[in-house]
């Protein structure tokens, strides 16, 4: 069994679930699987990816799982109540044989947003681990550790390494969950204050780590249908954000409909709220300083704010980013894929996307075009019509 307890996903997951009982109960879904890595078959491994999500449909919380849950500040009272009795239902997702897709399988997600929300993760670990372990049996970890061993000494080794941090980000492309545990339990051992912690809220919860993450792009997706006004959907969903933490996790994904957007959207209300932004597509050191130059004109100073990159980071780029903007603005990093899938064979490109909410369908424009993923393009011409973006013909 490849996911053994709930929290064993991205707390990220968490906070948006939140979000969505007490602001959105009633919303109703839609997830698209998409494999961007050209060349791969998965058909073979369908029997076992769908046996891999029967069980997962049978775990729910042990009170132990709860208490950690309820320890985490943000998290509400109420929210763990209803965790208490949650489980995911497996009529609310669908994996079958596909000639459709490349990978030649499909996995649709269905149903409402506060039961179908925390499948995302998992599921794409449960593809890749069935993946690897059917593909690469034998494959021993040495190469991983060396590997590992390398970026390690890269951390430690750059000067003035003092206010370097990153976390792990690779739950949901990882190679195994054996290995995810290898890699953190070394990276703290030996990183000390440099590594800050993960996403993965179970390995937080056993390992003694912080957990990290507030909000992914499904959240200001969904809210192009369930606001008042298309054009306003990235400030509604900001607003109804701070309305659900009152400032708490305050850092705002720009990326979603693009840099240009995002910063007429993030006006001085928004700079002076949130404690920072997440980088995740376009070029980084770009996005940086047209943060701080956005920060420096609306009346705020860039050294009281955070910029976290997470987009396919490795950790030459990591070094990179932190010579570039280290004591201009606080700067923390989210190292996912090449952490936790980095043993030599080719990492997995995989993805769960929401392509529909309340029926109608939602967007990413992202700043990197191969990130984008919409299932009706006069919706996406529409959506970049609005938002006073070019209309890119396919």
């Amino acid at each position: 069994m490849i996911i053994e307890s709930l929290l064993d996903t991205d707390l990220y997951k968490f906070t948006m679930q939140q979000c969505v009982l007490h602001q959105f109960p009633q919303a109703d879904v839609q997830y698209r699987f998409k494999c961007r890595t050209p060349g791969i078959n998965l058909r073979p491994f369908l029997d076992e990816i769908n046996a891999e999500i029967d069980a997962l449909c049978e775990l729910s919380l042990s009170d132990d799982e709860l208490d950690y849950l309820g320890s985490l500040r943000f998290i509400k009272h109420d929210y763990v109540d209803f965790m208490s009795l949650f489980h995911l239902k497996r009529k609310y997702i669908q994996v079958t044989a596909s000639d459709e897709y490349p990978c030649g399988i499909d996995i649709t997600i269905k149903g409402p947003w506060l039961h179908t929300i925390l499948f995302e993760i998992p599921v794409l670990a449960i593809v890749n681990e069935v993946y690897f372990r059917r593909t690469y049996p034998d494959l021993d970890e040495t190469e991983g550790r060396r590997r590992l061993d390398e970026k390690i000494n890269l951390l430690l080794n750059e000067p003035d390494n003092g206010a370097l941090h990153i976390s792990d980000f690779g739950t949901r492309r990882r190679f195994s969950r054996k290995w995810q545990k290898v890699v953190l339990e070394t990276m703290k051992e030996r990183l000390g204050g440099i590594f800050t912690g993960t996403s993965n809220v179970m390995y937080a919860k056993d390992l003694g780590l912080t957990p990290h993450g507030t909000m992914a792009h499904e959240y200001l997706q969904a809210c192009q249908a369930l606001g008042p006004r298309l054009r306003d959907s990235q400030v509604y969903g900001f607003e109804m954000w701070a309305k659900e933490y009152r400032g708490d996790l305050g850092i705002a994904l720009s990326d979603v409909y693009g840099m240009e957007p995002f910063l007429r959207d993030f006006d001085m209300f928004f700079c002076k709220l949130f404690d920072g932004a997440r980088h995740d597509s376009g070029d980084p050191f770009i996005w940086g300083e047209r943060m701080i130059e956005h920060w420096k004109a609306n009346r705020c100073d860039p050294r009281s704010k955070t910029l976290v990159f997470s987009d396919a980071l490795t950790i030459p780029r990591v070094l990179e980013l932190y010579r570039r903007f280290h004591g201009r603005v606080n700067v923390a990093f989210g190292v996912g894929t090449n952490l936790m899938n980095d043993r030599g064979p080719q990492s997995l490109n995989v993805v769960i996307k929401m392509v529909r909410a309340n029926g109608q369908p939602v967007a990413k424009i992202s700043d990197a075009p191969e990130k984008g993923m919409c299932e009706d393009e006069s919706y996406l011409r529409y959506l970049r019509q609005v938002f006073g973006l070019p209309v890119v013909s396919k």
